[in-house]
């Protein structure tokens, strides 16, 4: 009964662990918060009772079964959150870590209290302590991981980045594991019992340090990437004041040549030639609508933006056709709106260029319904080739889920509405709706 206690408490440390692996996660899951508890209780707890009464039975070490357990429970983990496998790994594994040392120091505990016993005999005090530091451990870092760490999961789409905080992570891991002890007499030789307490106390400072480093430095990352964006935001609407500078210089010249227009046009009908006035004001009328910048809406920004990706559209030889109106004031942050915009007329324009440029097409049409509702639609033809995952589209650029798609998803949700892809034969649908 003792032995199935102690292993029973020792996977109970998988349910503060599970908490921690969500923390980072909270905009990348697929359920709700309430059903993923469930769902993890429900996995977990008869995980726990038929593994602790297996070690009772067969009298084996509680971590002969719960280490290859870590391998298994990634994969009902990974099936619940949406983000990348590089994202899902890192966290996995930083929080497997972690964990880790609340064991190592319930080690230290049991070795105080059984001088003469071994990791093999783990006590129920020593199980019970393990469960409530594991406890503490999760609470400590709850606050930085939901408050901090979940940014970068959000944003941070470098997959060579996240595959080098695993290796990080997996060195700790694998050297608490290795560093169990089997026997407790080995760490109450000379000092050893002061400098294991010692070391494991510095190495989880360290893990600590690299984990702030790395918040840190992908900090930074994230700041030059929205600065490049701003930068470039700020381009497009230097394209924009250019063109339009250009288009003042061009009507003033016509404005100054008006009288000359009236003079000649008022000859001509004192002459009664209908067909040179009627060619006259055609001509003045081309001139005047040459190079007109065109205004999609009040916004500035989002102006610029739909400019530049007209351009681009047009030099691509796409066929457009759109049909912008947006409210006043904007329902979201101008960044945000760039940003949902600007992925999603990229993403028409990619698509479209997989096709003979005599017959591409792209067709935008935002419109408010209901008073409180902005529906955005968009069509555009593709080669008709696609990578779908079980929930999401993936790109076609890069192993993973296509960025482009999850922002514009990531903005909808973030305002309450909601965004849908679809694709039928060789033309790809977006659909979104936000609240305004």
């Amino acid at each position: 009964m003792t032995r199935w206690l102690s292993a029973l408490l020792h996977f109970l440390v998988l349910l503060p662990s599970a908490a921690s692996c969500y923390y980072t996660m909270k905009n990348q899951m697929k359920y709700t918060l309430r059903r993923t508890a469930a769902l993890c209780m429900a996995v977990l707890l008869p995980y726990a009772f038929l593994c602790s009464a297996l070690c009772a039975l067969l009298r084996i070490d509680v971590n002969i079964i719960l280490l290859p357990s870590l391998l298994l429970l990634f994969f009902p983990y990974r099936c619940t959150v949406t983000a990348s496998l590089p994202k899902c790994l890192a966290v996995y594994v930083g929080v497997c870590a972690v964990q880790t040392f609340p064991a190592q120091f319930a080690y230290a505990f049991d070795a105080f209290l059984h001088p003469s016993s071994g990791a093999a005999d783990f006590s129920v005090e020593a199980a019970f302590f393990q469960l409530v530091l594991s406890c503490v451990v999760a609470a400590a870092f709850a606050w930085p991981a939901c408050g901090l760490f979940f940014q970068i999961i959000d944003c941070l789409d470098i997959p060579k980045i996240w595959y080098f905080t695993i290796l990080l992570s997996s060195v700790f891991l694998i050297f608490n594991v290795v560093a169990v002890p089997q026997s407790y007499q080995t760490i109450h030789t000379g000092r050893m019992y002061f400098l294991f307490l010692l070391m494991e106390g510095c190495m989880l400072a360290i893990l600590t340090a690299i984990y702030l480093l790395f918040y840190l430095g992908t900090t930074v990352i994230l700041e030059h990437a929205e600065l490049k964006e701003h930068t470039h935001l700020l381009e497009m609407q230097s394209r924009q004041y250019r063109a339009l500078q250009d288009h003042m210089r061009q009507t003033a010249g016509l404005r100054h040549d008006f009288r000359h227009s009236v003079r000649l046009l008022t000859s001509l009908a004192e002459k009664g030639d209908i067909g040179s006035i009627r060619t006259h004001l055609a001509g003045y009328e081309a001139r005047l609508a040459e190079n007109t910048p065109v205004n999609y809406c009040a916004n500035a920004a989002l102006n610029a933006l739909f400019g530049y990706y007209y351009e681009m559209a047009v030099c691509a030889g796409i066929d457009t056709d759109w049909h912008i109106e947006l409210p006043e004031p904007l329902p979201t942050t101008e960044l945000d709106m760039v940003s949902l915009f600007g992925n999603l007329m990229e993403n028409a324009i990619d698509g479209c260029r997989t096709v003979p440029e005599d017959k591409r097409y792209f067709c935008l049409t935002t419109e408010i319904r209901h008073g409180n509702r902005l529906y955005i639609v968009s069509t555009n033809n593709f080669d008709g080739r696609v990578r779908k995952g079980k929930d999401s589209y993936r790109s076609t650029k890069h192993s993973g889920n296509g960025i482009g798609l999850t922002a514009i998803a990531a903005a909808a949700e973030k305002y309450g509405g909601s965004a849908q892809a679809s694709h039928s034969g060789t033309e790809f649908f977006v659909d979104v709706m936000l609240k305004i």
